[in-house]
Formats: C-alpha cells, sequence, structure tokens
C-alpha cells in the first residue's frame, strides 16, 4: 500500500497512457464503441482521483487549489463528448505530477544523500570486544571502530595514531585529510584509510552530522512564498478562465470551444515549475557546502540587496596572529620573541598561543620560565634565563617597575595607525620592545565583497564589537561600503532594523558565526551561519549554514539563490504567458480540445526542463 501511495502519479499516468493507446488500437481496428467505452472508464476513473485530492484541498486549506481547472476539463470532457481529449488531461496532469517527482529526486540528490549516508549503527569496543550498537545508544566516553570505507558515527577524539579522513561531504574538498592521535573527528566524515577509533565528545544525537541531518529535514519541509502564491492561483484564475470559457461558449454557440479554454488553461506552469527550480537551488546551494533551511530562505537568498559580515571569526581568522616585533633597546626581535613567548607559554591567554605559534615559525627555541606570576587578562611575568620578563598592557608592565615614559614613547611609535593590540615586553626593568598582533583577514575572503556586487547585492557592511580602528582596517582591506564598530548585540539588531527599513537595501543578509550573534540572525531577512565546527545556538537561529569553513560560500548561496529564483520566474512567465496565448486561440475556434490538451502537455514538460537548468548555475 505504501509503495502504491508513494507511486500513485506514475501508476496514474500509466493507466492514462495505457488507455489511449489501447483506445487508439481499438479504433484502428474499426471498434470505436470498446475504444469509446475504455476512454469513459478511465476518465471517471481519473476524474475521481482528481476530485478526492480538490476535496481535500478544500476540507484540509480552506480554498480551491489550481487542479479545480483541470478537474472542470475532464468533467466538461466527459460531458460533452470529448474522451480521448479528457484521458489525454488526465495523462497531462497526472503525468506532470510524475515528472515533478523525478524531477524533485533529482534535483534533491544531495540533500537526500546527506540524510542517507547518515550511520544507524556504530561498532563499539567494550572490554576488549566489539559490539555493534544503535547510534542512539553511543554515549560519551565510548569507542567507536570505524572501518575503511564506514561513516565516523560521532563527533570525538581520534584514539588511533593516525587515520585520513574524507571530508568531501561536509566540506566539498576532494582531498583526503590527514589526522593524527588527540584531533578531532567529526561525524559525516568518511575514513579514507585503515580502520581507526574515536572517542565520543558528545552524545550521536548533538552530534555536527545529526544537526546537519535536522537541517536538511527542515528544509524539505519549508515552502517558499513563490511556491504558495500556486495555492492563491485558483482564486482569481479559476473564475477567469470559466468567464474566458463562457463568453467562447456563449459567443459562438459551441460549448467545446470553451471546453478547449478551459483544457489549456491548466497553471501546470507555475504548480510545477517554481517548485523544482527553487529545490534545484537548495541541491545547488547543498553541493557547495552551505545547507539552506527550505526554498522560502533560498528565494529570499536569490533577492537580497544588502549584506552585514560579523568580523571575528567570520572574515577574520578569529585568532591573534604577531605581525611586527619592534625593538626599543638593545635586544633583537629573535630575542624579544622568544623571551616573551617563554613566559606566556604558562598563560592560558590566547596571546600566549599566538607568541608561542610565531616562536615556533621562526624555529626559536624556548626556555622554562621560573618564578612566573600573572595578572589575568593583564600580563604575565617570570625569571628566563636569569632575565626578570614582563609581557602584557602598559599598565601590566608599569607595576613590574618599567618606567611610564618608555611605555607611552612606544605606544605612539610602534604599531602606529595599525589599529591592533600592542603586547609590551619588559626585561630587567627596561621596556626590550613592543610586539603588534593582528586577527589577520580570511583568506578566502578575498574578493567576496566584488562576487557579491556582480550578483546585483547593493550593499557590503560589516558589524563589530571591536574597537573602530581594528573594524576599519578589516573594512579597508576587504571594500565593504560600511563599518560599524563598536556593536554590541542588541546595537547590531538597531543597525538590521535600519537598513530593512531603508528604501532598497532589503532584503538584509546576517553572516555571522558565534552565540552573540544568533538574535541578529534571526532578526534579518536571512541569516547564514558559519557552522563548521558543529552545531551552534547561531546555526539553529539562522536560515542557512555554511557546513564548510569558507566564508566565501556566502557568495555561492547568494548565485544559487540568484539562479533558482530567475529560472523559476522565467519558467512560470514564458509557461504561463504560452497558456493564455493557446487559450486566446482556443476562445476563437482554432484549437480544439484534444490538440489543446497535447499542447499543454508540450507546455509542461518544457518548463520541468528549463527548472532543471537550477542544478547547472
Amino acid at each position: 500500500m505504501r509503495w502504491l501511495l508513494e507511486h500513485r502519479a506514475r501508476i496514474l499516468a500509466a493507466v492514462a497512457l495505457g488507455a489511449i493507446a489501447s483506445g487508439g488500437a481499438f479504433h484502428l481496428l474499426g471498434e470505436p464503441g470498446i475504444a469509446d467505452a475504455i476512454w469513459r472508464i478511465v476518465l471517471v476513473f481519473l476524474a475521481a482521483e482528481l476530485a478526492v485530492e480538490v476535496g481535500r484541498t478544500v476540507l484540509v486549506k480552506h480554498h480551491m487549489g489550481v487542479d479545480t481547472i483541470a478537474l472542470v476539463a475532464m468533467v466538461g470532457s466527459l460531458a460533452l463528448g470529448e474522451l480521448l481529449a479528457g484521458v489525454v488531461i488526465g495523462l497531462m496532469f497526472s503525468g506532470g505530477l510524475a515528472l515533478e517527482e523525478v524531477a524533485s529526486t533529482r534535483a534533491r540528490r544531495e540533500l537526500t544523500g546527506l540524510v542517507e549516508r547518515a550511520p544507524k549503527r556504530a561498532r563499539i569496543r567494550v572490554d576488549g570486544e566489539l559490539r555493534d550498537i544503535p547510534i542512539e545508544e553511543v554515549g560519551v566516553g565510548d569507542v567507536a571502530v570505524v572501518r575503511t570505507g564506514e561513516v565516523v558515527p560521532v563527533d570525538g577524539t581520534l584514539v588511533s595514531g593516525q587515520a585520513s579522513i574524507d571530508t568531501s561531504t561536509l566540506t566539498g574538498e576532494p582531498l583526503p585529510v590527514d589526522l593524527s592521535s588527540g584531533m578531532s573527528v567529526l561525524s559525516g566524515t568518511a575514513n579514507a584509510g585503515a580502520p581507526f577509533e574515536v572517542r565520543a565528545s558528545r552524545p550521536a544525537a548533538e552530534s555536527a552530522y545529526a544537526a546537519l541531518v535536522r537541517l536538511v529535514s527542515q528544509a524539505e519541509a519549508e515552502r517558499a512564498p513563490l511556491v504558495r502564491t500556486a495555492d492563491r492561483y485558483a482564486g482569481f484564475f479559476l473564475p477567469a478562465t470559466l468567464l474566458i470559457a463562457g463568453l467562447a461558449w456563449a459567443i459562438s454557440g459551441d460549448a467545446v470551444r470553451g471546453l478547449a479554454v478551459v483544457v489549456v488553461a491548466t497553471p501546470c506552469p507555475l504548480i510545477l515549475a517554481a517548485p523544482i527550480a527553487l529545490v534545484s537551488g537548495l541541491s545547488r546551494a547543498a553541493r557547495a557546502g552551505v545547507i539552506v533551511k527550505g526554498t522560502g530562505a533560498i528565494e529570499t537568498l536569490g533577492q537580497v540587496r544588502t549584506v552585514l559580515f560579523d568580523k571575528t571569526g567570520t572574515l577574520t581568522v578569529g585568532t591573534p596572529k604577531v605581525r611586527e616585533v619592534v625593538p626599543r633597546g638593545g635586544l633583537g626581535r629573535a630575542e624579544i620573541l622568544a623571551l616573551a613567548a617563554s613566559v606566556d607559554s604558562m598563560s592560558a591567554h590566547v596571546l600566549g598561543a599566538a607568541l608561542g605559534e610565531a616562536a615556533q615559525e621562526a624555529d626559536l627555541t624556548l626556555a622554562e620560565p621560573r618564578e612566573v606570576a600573572e595578572d589575568p587578562g593583564q600580563g604575565i611575568a617570570g625569571t628566563v634565563g636569569g632575565r626578570r620578563v614582563a609581557v602584557g598592557s602598559r599598565d601590566f608592565l608599569v607595576d613590574q617597575g618599567i618606567p611610564r615614559s618608555q611605555l607611552e614613547a612606544a605606544s605612539i611609535i610602534a604599531g602606529h595607525g595599525s589599529g591592533e593590540a600592542r603586547v609590551m615586553v619588559g626585561v630587567d626593568g627596561e621596556l626590550a620592545g613592543v610586539i603588534v598582533m593582528a586577527d589577520d583577514l580570511r583568506p578566502d575572503a578575498a574578493g567576496i565583497v566584488g562576487r557579491l556586487r556582480a550578483e546585483g547585492v547593493r550593499q557590503v557592511a560589516m558589524v563589530s564589537g571591536d574597537r573602530r580602528s581594528v573594524a576599519e582596517r578589516i573594512g579597508r582591506e576587504l571594500g565593504v561600503d560600511r563599518v560599524y564598530a563598536e556593536q554590541s548585540p542588541q546595537d547590531k539588531l538597531e543597525v538590521i532594523r535600519r537598513l530593512r527599513e531603508g528604501a532598497g537595501q532589503g532584503p538584509v543578509m546576517m553572516v555571522g558565526d558565534g552565540v552573540n550573534d544568533a538574535p541578529a540572525l534571526a532578526l534579518a531577512d536571512v541569516g547564514v551561519a558559519m557552522g563548521a565546527a558543529g552545531a551552534t545556538v547561531s546555526s539553529e537561529t539562522a536560515d542557512a549554514v555554511i557546513t564548510v569553513d569558507r566564508v566565501d560560500r556566502v557568495a555561492d548561496a547568494v548565485h544559487a539563490g540568484r539562479g533558482a529564483l530567475r529560472i523559476a520566474r522565467q519558467s512560470v512567465v514564458v509557461g504561463m504567458g504560452l497558456s493564455l496565448a493557446a487559450m486566446s486561440v482556443a476562445a476563437f475556434g482554432y484549437l480544439p480540445p484534444l490538440s489543446g490538451a497535447l499542447l499543454q502537455e508540450g507546455i509542461d514538460l518544457a518548463v520541468i526542463l528549463n527548472a532543471l537548468r537550477a542544478l547547472r548555475v
């Protein structure tokens, strides 16, 4: 029974096609009575099936659906004895739905592929034995064994020494990634090498891939405004069609002429073209690593005029880097960096990690500090190789005995105009130098403004909670139209409200990655979250989630939305234009019902094939 329901449209189309073929054969054999009987029985059956659907639409949605016109055409064909035309209409409608089913399946293949490959079971090592359990039973701390070619079932940490991971499903990158013991592994990736073990860091239901599957399910359930327009279409088109058909009948005195008008008025281009094109846009965006939550969001992406970017972690790397070491005494740059990194290696502050990374890149040898004292958020001091080293803010170094006059002079010179953090380094009571730190622009952010403008985006802006000097430097490098600096989460909401209300500035897209971006993502017309690290609050509130760690995929998403919306509108306008032209021809008696039904079938096929072009945008 389930199979019959899933393939109902194809079965009805096959019945209609079989009736047309068998009835035609009997006509050729000189048995028109048998042919008419076959067509009449099948026409009644098809009309009854369609009447059930129309009734369900009226009862559930409380309005007449667009398929009402097809039902009127079929009943009129039965009443006027145009049996073959009526069966062709039945084939047109059921065949159109079957074609839509096939086309939608193809259009959704990237989305459904993500869901279908979600692991259902996991192989867990318990007391030296392997147990095959449902994925829902995997808990934090369990060790899962992933064999060659299998999908990683949970987020976790690699226990084995080495692993080769295929991340193409989540990132779109074709080359495997080599990982070593202790590194993080995301669910949904696949084992491209030898079997390995991964220790679960959270339950499977909370994994990155499970969140991705939920996003896909939500995307498939949503309906776009353009698609919902079809449900209201009959509200004015059905009466208009009946009026034109009635006038054609009344003026000519020929009821068949009125029937011909109804036959070619079936609005299949709107029923079929818009959903297929927009779903194709969803699939195309998914192929680029962007999961869009429904055709409504993909349609809004196609209309975006203003794009707002958060700065830290979205347009920038998100972690500070050493830009410059400015000596202020007798020590060289390498020695200053080595001393500062040695002391700061005992701190958990993010600047300490940046100093250590810079020292490692410069191949410097660090010493273990002694007598370490830290003022969290201000600085750290310790003894390195017999020297007393202080690293931190100006006030911290003053407390460590460094003359304020030296520090004030260095603050003016070192890093002047960069707008970035300056870390003071004192050695044995004197200022040794200044280390300039910067959160650099992401490499994949270069050129994104130009790409968005090429897509028709009128304004690209950046909104950040950072100091104005910091934000404006990144804004200049990126080439944005405007920078909103020193903005709190509440201020960001006000910026979005003003832009949405401004003439010609909407719809507004907001792109962010942090928890503090969630309100702004929810308020924007379309919110896009950088969700490569897994499910976050921002991912849950956003309309689209970028599953790869690349901000340039924002432009890919806009491109997919623009293409899908353009093709959807094109298919509707051209398809409905052809239908209206055919109605005019039929009203003047130059298009009989059978020819009109065949013509409408050709129009349906053309708009479906055109809508599928959105897959190749």
